[in-house]
């Protein structure tokens, strides 16, 4: 990495980051932060980049899911719990369905800070600086609530590293047998038709495993029944916090990012003379790029080979934000670049961010037919340019929120007061995510084999 340093980011105009009053507090958290254990650890992050360059080659799907931006008030243990199991479920119904391994990737333990569009909000006449994060200041509408206070830092490196303990005990200690799977459900969706649906998909996997068990083949003797890999990520986006968190690998000399395996460059910040591309240009951490409506395709192949200048496989996600109805407009151009210079990339789709509408009630939400009209017009776009569309990444949460509209709930404008409990944007409820990776499985398995058939016939 050529005149890269952890903290050369410094040296570059940087967006989204907070003006901090107390300069010597946030010098002294920060410092007490880059004593503290990594949260992650370099095998590991290999090992996430090894599986991305099998979503690269078409040989596994990437599920990447999560809260809009974690709480310290939402911070509980049946709330990881509850996210976790919908993941497995999402992940079971898309590996059953298009029979691809799903890397599981989580919007989790350290997802805490947002950029917003504006920097001050205004209430009753009053302006105050915008809510940034848990991790940054407080979402009550008081001008000291509204300071950027450092000693949030400490407490978010705190509960992500609870947050962490969690899931490792989860995926690793017997909850996530193939075996429980019945135990993956979430009470408050049992009357749903979802849960009729997963139901026959527990069953057909009851009797593979019956059938596997009676030629010795279970989970006594093979692990990978009854352990998982999940990893963590956020965006990268408060980069004094992601430099304290950078450590040096002793056994390679490579600098990783230790507060998740996976960050991503936000749609807001990814400037290519910017600070937060210097920063990730350095970390061998798998990246992502958000791309919305507004990247050029010159400059996202710059993007690209500035952060993977090797082409290494699995390092890069790009990450499309188009709004379902913008698709085929900026979409093909993207695609087509890429494919033109050979990168290697995760093609993956948000469909969230691009469907955020505001309510004349003040409520943001997010309509689910238009997530999944922009999920299937991802799909389409990527089979007529014979790419692989390899993932999402969708905004969403174990809780019974009501949030986003629509779904087979039939979640109204009127319905959103009851559970709206987001501190930034709508997240997509336990019952519409797992109707949507029904509603998209078939999508996927076309998308697969049409991926698969292209790269018998270029070979």
């Amino acid at each position: 990495m050529k005149n890269w340093k952890i903290n050369s980011w410094r040296k570059y105009p940087v967006k989204h980051i907070p003006e901090y009053p107390d300069k010597k507090k946030l010098e002294e958290a920060l410092n007490k932060i880059k004593s503290f254990p990594p949260l992650v650890f370099a095998g590991e992050n290999r090992h996430l980049k090894s599986q991305l360059a099998d979503v690269v080659d078409g040989k596994a799907f990437l599920l990447q899911g999560g809260d809009c931006a974690e709480s310290f008030v939402e911070f509980h243990p049946d709330n990881i719990r509850d996210t976790f199991k919908l993941m497995l479920q999402m992940s079971l119904v898309l590996t059953y369905s298009a029979s691809l391994p799903v890397v599981k990737l989580g919007r989790i333990a350290g997802q805490f800070s947002k950029p917003r569009s504006t920097p001050t909000e205004i209430k009753d006449g009053v302006e105050l600086p915008s809510y940034l994060g848990d991790n940054i200041n407080g979402i009550e509408f008081t001008k000291k609530s509204r300071l950027p206070d450092p000693i949030r830092l400490l407490k978010a490196y705190s509960q992500s590293a609870s947050t962490l303990n969690l899931i490792r005990a989860f995926s690793h200690g017997g909850f996530a047998d193939l075996k429980k799977v019945h135990t993956w459900n979430l009470g408050f969706i049992k009357n749903s038709p979802e849960l009729k649906r997963f139901k026959e998909l527990e069953d057909r996997i009851a009797d593979s495993l019956a059938f596997m068990d009676a030629c010795g083949i279970n989970s006594d003797f093979n692990r990978r029944l009854k352990t998982v890999n999940f990893w963590t990520s956020h965006e990268a986006l408060l980069l004094p916090f992601e430099e304290a968190m950078t450590r040096v690998d002793s056994t390679t000399g490579e600098y990783h990012d230790t507060s998740a395996h996976f960050v991503w460059i936000g749609d807001r910040t990814r400037q290519l003379d910017g600070g937060h591309v210097e920063f990730c240009r350095g970390i061998e951490n798998p990246i992502g790029i958000k791309c919305g409506p507004t990247i050029k395709a010159d400059e996202l192949i710059n993007l690209c080979n500035k952060i993977n200048p090797t082409n290494q496989k699995g390092k890069l996600t790009l990450i499309s934000r188009f709004g379902f109805d913008n698709v085929s407009k900026y979409l093909p151009k993207l695609i087509r670049a890429i494919k033109k210079e050979g990168l290697n990339v995760v093609w993956s789709c948000d469909p969230c961010h691009g469907n955020t509408i505001k309510l004349a009630s003040g409520y943001k939400t997010r309509p689910f037919n238009s997530i999944l009209k922009e999920v299937k017009n991802v799909f389409e776009c990527h089979q007529s340019e014979g790419t692989y569309a390899g993932g999402l990444h969708i905004e969403l949460t174990g809780q019974n929120v009501t949030e986003c509209t629509g779904g087979a709930q039939k979640i109204t404008d009127s319905d959103l007061s009851s559970r709206y409990h987001t501190h930034c944007d709508p997240r997509l409820n336990a019952n519409q995510a797992l109707e949507l990776a029904f509603l998209i499985s078939d999508e996927i398995k076309k998308n697969s084999t049409y991926s698969k058939n292209n790269i018998r016939a270029a070979s």
